[in-house]
């Protein structure tokens, strides 16, 4: 992937952590259902708003990652939010068969946490 500069009106309204990385929360669509989270650098975004194609910042491999580019399983862009403090992104996508690694559709479908009374 080649070199992108993010739009410094956009660059300028995040709130990156010590990393440079800014949480990325991706959600189907259409259905809204939560599909995964993940971290993007300034280029990844940039890639993403410039290719509608989601991009990455792999933390354990330090490097960027193109969603599919392996297996195929890819995600469209449709819309990419910013939320009110600058901290997070939400990415909304029409996701190509599986969103989690472990080949399930949704990386939140395999435990379900209890609640603890009132």
């Amino acid at each position: 992937m080649s070199s992108l500069d993010l739009d410094p009106h956009v660059a300028e309204r995040l709130k990156r952590d010590e990393a440079g990385l800014v949480c990325a929360v991706v959600q189907q669509h259409d259905t809204r259902e939560v599909l995964m989270v993940a971290w993007m650098d300034d280029e990844a975004l940039a890639s993403t708003l410039a290719t509608g194609r989601a991009t990455y910042f792999s933390r354990s491999r330090q490097q960027l990652w193109r969603k599919g580019d392996t297996s195929g399983h890819v995600q469209w862009v449709k819309k990419v939010s910013l939320d009110c403090d600058g901290d997070a992104l939400l990415v909304e996508v029409d996701q190509v068969g599986a969103a989690c690694h472990t080949g399930d559709r949704t990386c939140f479908d395999a435990v379900t946490l209890p609640l603890l009374p009132a």
